[in-house]
């Protein structure tokens, strides 16, 4: 690979030749360009700020534009020299780009319903559209669109269009005709030729070397082909029932020289390779991750622009960079840049309103983000829970709790299901009705759009890339589970909701130890005795010290169980200082952020630990709390009595909740070394 990376504040520029691609190549990330604070600032690559960096393009002298969408809502331009800069004109969530042969920059503005220019002499002007949403071919002064996302431009001048609402592909024709390829009135999945193709919101596009379109057909999982002459075909999907599959939610296409396909997953967090045979591999996300660098796991991936040399670069809309792809191992200093998404502004805000009625008045948490969660098929241990649960009645209002943004094309899923829910930017909302009330009325048509069939049954509630939302604004409505889960921060990036400082919310209550246990490399337990002290063989390590802790708040249920914030372990001489490496408590677990590997329950929570979903039996939390988990990564450890020589010591158990109550009672464990 080659091109441009940033290392600490200076560019370094490999040799320039056209490599054959590799399948499935080893890969690692370099940033390019952002600090991971969202913003907008210009001049340095490292230390320049985005807002919703959204898209890209390259043009023929190595210049990278990026969509810069969010608060911003600007185009900015990365030079070579390491430069960022603002083209002039202002947009309405600019969300594609592409340069013509003239060299004007062409977007994609979505919430103006346009493709817009700007020349390389700065001057902004409207190719088509703008004229509210709609759907109109003919000259493209009179036509109309619905949102575009994707863009491309042929060596002609002529602009392909993902009018990414319509469900359609479009072209300006170099004479300023506007006609559509292939897409029918709904959002679907169907191959064939023109109106009889089906799309369900296509985002990214890109062209093949016979002039072909490639599209992210974001709603269907898929990648598809038109050609020319507007027939359809499908070059690779995800099945709709599996959820786990790795083109979930695709944005960003990009095509090499010699016909592989890099494809980003914006919700998964990860970047797809596609052969020219099919073969398909994931290169980089929570599933290929480089070992140790799971702090560099993308965000959002959105647009994708491969430079002349065929290094390719990701616009991370929730991490505020510009990425690049690079071979594992070359990303030098880079790979120290830990991105992680700094919490937004509005955190600070105090007091903060709850996303129900009365968003100033208390209401009970009734989950917090880190507790262990169990499955329907049996499994007590099968994820973390990511958000925090407050209690409210079904059919209650769900509340935006902070103004926002849109980001996602795609932004709400599982409709009528009982996780159905809505990402806005920095808050997601889960268990509603997204755009209803109770009884199934749309609650506001400009922003929720109901879609029904032939039979009028509703198939899709859709909210556009741009809508805005103000605090106090209604978002749907409590479903079954009769709590909303809210979530703070990105896919793939979680921070704990309880940053937030909600109205009347107060924690005055310690955490409560029931008991500590040693378990052996073998998963057997501790259990000997010597003078009332537990008896711990020397060569008997590496030991698990797991503890079943729990946390309370103000005014909830007493039966109400929470999780720790966070907890760890001291060792203490029979005198009750500490023995050399335990100066301080080693706090092992914080979750201030979500940890992002898959199996992460498993790396915080011993056996018996969990819940069984719909069960009335109380969770159950034993920490592992030699094991590590902060920061969004986890780690296997232990602790080896070994290092001890023999005698009496004592276990100490710190257990804290955000509020900083430490438990006092049971947090001693009195052993005997030997």
């Amino acid at each position: 690979m080659a091109g441009l990376a940033l290392v600490g504040a200076g560019l370094v520029i490999f040799l320039s030749h056209k490599s054959p691609t590799a399948f499935g190549w080893a890969a690692d990330l370099a940033v390019v360009s952002g600090d991971g604070i969202r913003g907008h600032r210009d001049g340095d690559a490292g230390t320049a700020r985005f807002s919703d960096p959204f898209a890209l393009a390259f043009d023929p002298d190595g210049s990278l534009y990026v969509a810069d969408a969010g608060d911003t809502d600007r185009i900015r331009k990365l030079e070579p020299s390491g430069r960022i800069s603002t083209l002039p004109g202002v947009f309405d969530t600019p969300s594609g780009l592409a340069i013509d042969p003239m060299g004007n920059v062409i977007v994609a503005d979505t919430g103006a319903n346009a493709i817009r220019k700007i020349s390389p002499a700065g001057v902004l002007t409207t190719i088509a559209g703008g004229a509210g949403p709609g759907y109109r071919d003919g000259p493209a002064s009179q036509a109309l669109f619905n949102g575009p996302i994707g863009i491309a431009v042929d060596d002609r001048a002529n602009v392909y269009v993902a009018d990414t609402y319509n469900d359609r592909i479009r072209v300006i024709t170099a004479a300023g005709l506007v006609r559509t390829l292939a897409g029918g009135s709904l959002p679907g999945f169907a191959d064939g030729q023109g109106s009889a193709a089906a799309f369900n919101t296509p985002c990214g596009l890109a062209l093949d070397g016979d002039g072909n379109l490639l599209i992210a057909d974001t709603g269907n999982d898929a990648i598809r082909r038109v050609d020319k002459d507007g027939h359809v075909m499908t070059l690779a999907r995800t099945a709709p029932d599996d959820r786990g599959g790795v083109l979930k939610a695709p944005v960003g296409v990009a095509r090499t020289w010699d016909g592989f396909l890099y494809v980003s997953s914006f919700r998964r967090g990860r970047i797809v390779q596609i052969a020219p045979s099919g073969r398909i591999s994931v290169l980089l996300g929570p599933d290929a991750l480089a070992p140790g660098n799971a702090a560099l796991r993308m965000g959002s991936p959105a647009g994708l622009a491969l430079d002349r040399d065929g290094a390719l670069y990701i616009a991370d809309s929730s991490q505020y960079a510009v990425l690049k792809l690079v071979p594992r191992g070359q990303a030098g200093r880079a790979r120290s840049l830990i991105l992680r998404s700094a919490p937004p502004a509005f955190v600070h805000a105090s007091p903060f309103p709850w996303p129900v009625r009365p968003q100033t008045g208390w209401h009970e948490v009734v989950g917090t983000l880190g507790e262990v969660r169990g499955n329907s098929q049996g499994e007590a241990r099968d994820h973390l829970h990511s958000g925090l649960d407050i209690s409210a009645a079904v059919g209650e209002p769900v509340l935006a709790v902070t103004d926002e943004k849109v980001v996602d094309p795609l932004p709400n899923w599982s409709l009528g299901g009982l996780s159905e829910g809505l990402r806005v930017d920095a808050m997601t909302y889960i268990h509603m009705k997204v755009g209803r009330t109770a009884t199934g009325a749309s609650l506001d048509p400009a922003r929720f759009s109901l879609l029904r069939d032939a039979q009028g049954r509703l198939t899709a509630v859709r909210v556009k890339r741009g809508t805005r939302f103000r605090a106090g604004d209604q978002l749907g409505t409590i479903n079954a589970m009769a709590h909303v889960h809210l979530e703070l921060g990105p896919p793939g990036g979680k921070i704990n909701a309880l940053m937030l400082r909600f109205a009347g919310f107060t924690d005055r209550f310690a955490p409560r130890i029931e008991t500590i246990q040693l378990v052996d490399g073998a998963g057997r337990r501790l259990t000997g005795q010597r003078a009332g002290r537990l008896l711990v063989p020397r060569d008997s390590g590496p030991l698990s010290i797991v503890v079943d802790a729990w946390d309370q708040v103000d005014d909830n249920l007493v039966r109400r169980r929470l999780g720790l914030y966070s907890a760890g372990f001291q060792i203490l001489r029979s005198n009750g200082s500490p023995v050399p490496g335990f100066e301080k408590p080693k706090i092992n677990l914080v979750f201030d952020r979500m940890p992002r590997e898959p199996d992460a329950v498993k790396v915080v929570y011993g056996a018996a630990s969990g819940d069984s979903v719909h069960s009335a039996q109380p969770t159950r939390f034993n920490y592992v709390v030699s094991n590590r988990a902060a920061g969004g990564g986890t780690a296997i450890g232990g602790w080896n009595p070994g290092d001890l020589s023999p005698g009496h010591y004592t276990i100490r158990i710190f257990a804290a909740d955000y509020a900083g109550n430490l438990a006092q009672a049971n947090r001693d464990q009195p052993i005997v070394v030997q």
